[in-house]
């Protein structure tokens, strides 16, 4: 497939509070060049973290890492950042004593490549075994650290962010044309692909393993959603039990950094369920006064959220510290948050989410706790009880199905609002899962064709993006809840939501904890059963139930929203920002992507349709163009 044209890419914007490892191994010491310590250095300058790296290097291979390292006794390193939880008590202990590197390297030689199924939390990892001339690597089950790799002629190189792996003079920086279909269908590039020719990532739950020259890729793991004991009507101890988990969960974050940093450590709020809980259960952690909560707001109907989080923050007695977004900051920031991602990132939530962290690093805080996953762990996205509808109508009988309610839905006067909700809803029906989630995706409301240039569809496989789709939704065995639960850990969770905020904090000099991920939540989120975590179409049913009283009325029955951004909207009221726009949109027109006509059509549809369905589509164009420009130095 040929690439489209691009420069190496260049170090990160500024230097990131971003934790990471990265290595080159090799058959010969070709893959290492001429000298090991510099090679590594340009990845560490690469890799651009603020935070200490320390480097090793032996026969064959080179590793650096912000986190943990520890040798191999036969000959090697291992390398690991993050939190990991070993299943085995021993080395639990071991990992606390001497750190998890210790405890891996004696993992490893007990179970091998296969080291990674006895491990969960969250952490990123890499064993380079340099007698057996061999790498095992590999990411946590949901994803919370990125790990990038690519072979070389007598190598491998890998890293947690794709620009240190780019480092090695070998890689070819060009870019795929596949990955630039791929982010225009999702807005960002999924997993396994990445956005550079011959880079691959791992998805969530995958291990990889190089030798003799041969790359291999495998998940490790998949969820159990039918555990034994799985509770079909849960009771009051349950609900004491969710609870309980929750405060375990934030207690874990907690411990996890150094006693004397724990008063610095805040916690986002919107005002929802998810944000509202870790800050509830962070405030029995170190007490109300001592919480301190970050809240965006936006000068913009039916965008602010304040109100919810005052609400939270009163109700246990936090300090919350507002910061309202402006047209200006998006104008100010906009090139910064596009060129600091390693691919082409086009979730809007990502610049409320940068100022909140940088708001809070003013304010004296160094690490953040997120309420992202608990939507995907308990049920709460809107589309999941859409979905459940279409499924409801095909487990009718067959014949009432053809035999009546068809062909009376045809009868119905055409053009009529009834008429037409009815044929919609039997179209959208007739489409399979997971296709049915991206009915209204604008590569279904376009066609091909219309947006992106012949040159550009020659180059690409237009069904990738749903057969990665159908590959991971078809993974697991479970119910169609199960099965879309399970989707979004990977493309909402792993691939959009976790590289957000973990860009945006690092970008903004912050750590950030994910407790609603937390191990056993998840695992304790797998026992609810369907009809409990969303009882006929109310989403979080269980949750809610189980947090009712302790939470705000307020935040028990508020509609999700989370922290969305006006673009639309202040694309219409803001002339700097429509200008960036349309620069960005008109310097698109030359790169041989998209079809000039569409993108033209697009700051038109912006302006006299609707404002925030096509806002988004000019922001992820805007984005697009925003991080080829930066790469192309």
């Amino acid at each position: 497939m040929p690439p489209v044209s691009a420069q190496k890419t260049p170090g990160a914007v500024s230097a990131l509070r971003a934790h990471g490892f990265y290595g080159v191994l090799g058959t010969s010491n070709g893959a290492l060049g001429q000298d090991s310590g510099s090679l590594l250095s340009a990845m560490s300058k690469a890799h651009a973290s603020a935070l200490e790296c320390a480097k090793a290097t032996g026969e064959g291979y080179a590793v650096g890492s912000t986190g943990d390292m520890a040798l191999l006794p036969a000959g090697g390193h291992v390398a690991i950042i993050g939190h990991p939880i070993f299943s085995d008590p021993a080395l639990q202990s071991q990992a606390q004593l001497e750190g998890p590197a210790a405890a891996m390297a004696v993992l490893y030689q007990s179970h091998g490549e296969a080291l990674a199924s006895q491990v969960d939390g969250h952490f990123s990892y890499a064993v380079v075994d340099a007698r057996n001339a061999c790498l095992h690597a590999g990411i946590d089950r949901l994803g919370i650290y990125p790990l990038y790799v690519a072979q070389l002629a007598d190598g491998v190189v890998w890293g947690t962010d794709a620009r240190t792996v780019l480092a090695h003079p070998e890689i070819n920086a060009s870019l795929a044309s596949q990955a630039l279909y791929d982010y225009v269908f999702f807005h960002m590039i999924p997993a396994p692909g990445s956005v550079y020719i011959g880079l691959q990532k791992l998805p969530a739950a995958h291990r990889l393993s190089w030798s003799e020259g041969q790359l291999s890729i495998q998940r490790y793991w998949l969820p159990d959603f039918n555990p034994p004991g799985r509770r079909r009507k849960p009771g009051k101890q349950d609900q004491e039990d969710l609870r309980r988990h929750l405060k375990a969960a934030v207690g874990r974050c907690l411990e996890q950094r150094p006693e004397h940093d724990r008063r610095r450590t805040g916690a986002f709020l919107s005002g929802g369920l998810d944000s509202s809980s870790v800050v509830g259960m962070l405030a029995e952690c170190v007490g109300g006064k001592s919480t301190h909560a970050f809240a965006i707001g936006f000068d913009a109907k039916g965008y602010d959220e304040m109100p919810f989080a005052r609400i939270t923050a009163a109700h246990f007695g936090a300090t919350l510290h507002e910061y309202y977004v402006t047209p200006n900051d998006v104008v100010e920031a906009l090139p910064l948050i596009a060129a600091s991602y390693d691919e082409p990132f086009g979730n809007s939530s990502a610049l409320p989410a940068y100022f909140c962290a940088r708001f809070a690093r003013e304010q004296g805080m160094d690490a953040l706790l997120a309420g992202d996953g608990g939507d995907e762990l308990f049920a709460g996205n809107e589309r999941y009880a859409k979905q459940l509808l279409f499924e409801r109508y095909l487990e009718l009988p067959t014949a009432l199905r053809k035999g009546l309610v068809e062909p009376l839905t045809q009868l119905l006067p055409a053009g009529t609002g009834l008429g037409s909700k009815a044929r919609s809803f039997l179209e959208q029906a007739a489409t399979p899962l997971p296709e049915r989630l991206h009915t209204y995706n604008f590569l279904n409301q376009f066609r091909a064709e219309e947006l992106f240039t012949p040159k550009m569809l020659a180059r690409i496989n237009q069904d990738a993006p749903m057969a990665n789709q159908r590959s991971v939704y078809q993974a697991p065995a479970g119910t169609a809840l199960d099965r879309m639960l399970y989707l979004d850990w990977q493309f909402t969770l792993a691939d959009n939501d976790l590289r957000k905020v973990s860009q945006m904090c690092a970008m903004a000099g912050m750590d950030v904890r994910y407790p609603m991920l937390d191990a056993d939540l998840r695992m304790f989120s797998c026992g609810i059963a369907d009809g409990e975590k969303l009882r006929r179409g109310d989403l979080r049913h269980f949750y809610k139930q189980a947090l009712t009283g302790w939470l705000p009325d307020e935040t028990i029955s508020k509609k999700k929203q989370g922290f969305g951004l006006p673009f639309g909207v202040w694309l219409r009221e803001h002339p700097p920002l429509a200008e960036i726009a349309r620069e960005a949109i008109e310097a698109l027109r030359g790169r041989d992507i998209l079809r000039p006509e569409f993108l033209n059509n697009a700051l038109e549809l912006q302006q006299r349709g609707h404002a925030a369905y096509y806002g988004e589509l000019v922001w992820v164009l805007t984005m697009l163009e925003l991080w080829l420009q930066h790469h192309d130095q």
